[in-house]
């Protein structure tokens, strides 16, 4: 998990936007599960190197979420805890699980995909 906030906190100098950064890791994380999905990704390495990075970054996600500096309304920080801790359980569901099937990743890369998208057009309605 450092690994992946270390990641975080390099792009966010470098990528402008704190929101623009989010979405970009989404998306990188849902092309990631998407391969899996697709079965190009099929070497077993691969498929838990893809659900591990989702499941680091919304891990990241959600402990930002408690940070003082964190100015979301309550509600709002609540919904993408909540999101948070579902993503991360499946994620390990599906890392645990002895026969890997690609199709269980398809609800994290909605999300994933789903996030990234509103968090695009709140930046842009800026």
């Amino acid at each position: 998990m450092h690994n992946a906030a270390n990641t975080y906190a390099k792009n966010a100098q470098s990528t402008g936007s704190p929101r623009e950064l989010e979405a970009q890791l989404l998306m990188r994380a849902a092309s990631k599960l998407q391969a899996v999905q697709d079965r190009s990704t099929t070497s077993e390495d691969d498929v838990i190197s893809a659900l591990r990075y989702n499941r680091r970054l919304w891990i990241v996600f959600g402990g930002a979420l408690g940070r003082p500096e964190n100015q979301l309304p309550q509600e709002i920080k609540q919904n993408l805890a909540n999101l948070a801790n579902f993503i991360v359980k499946h994620t390990m569901t599906l890392e645990a699980a002895l026969e890997k099937k690609p199709e269980s990743v398809g609800v994290l890369i909605n999300i994933n995909r789903e996030i990234a998208a509103g968090l695009r057009t709140t930046q842009q309605a800026a």
